[in-house]
């Protein structure tokens, strides 16, 4: 399935099909903020969230795609991901489209 984040598809006509989206919220475990806490003092990349992010963003296409295909899509435009803090050490991921169909 095409994901994109322009507003169509060069030389393809569509019928958009609807709103689809995924959503997930994440967290490190206690024993790795700790660690990420301490890396705070000496600077440099946090790897185990940026880890986390990648896992979230993964988990919330995954359920953008298969929502998109539940409607028979064969593509997504005008994806875009947004981020939020839940909590401390949680972060929720969210990701849109419109599901379209190739004419």
């Amino acid at each position: 399935m095409l994901i994109i984040t322009t507003e169509q598809i060069d030389g393809r006509e569509t019928t958009p099909l609807g709103l689809v989206r995924g959503s997930t919220i994440q967290t490190v475990n206690a024993f790795k903020d700790i660690g990420a806490g301490l890396k705070t003092l000496i600077g440099g990349e946090l790897k185990n969230y940026t880890k986390m992010m990648e896992d979230a963003r993964d988990i919330a296409t995954e359920q953008m795609i298969r929502e998109a295909e539940s409607l028979g899509a064969d593509a997504v435009i005008g994806v875009r991901y947004a981020t939020s803090s839940i909590m401390q050490s949680a972060a929720e991921v969210t990701v849109y489209g419109t599901a379209v169909k190739y004419r």
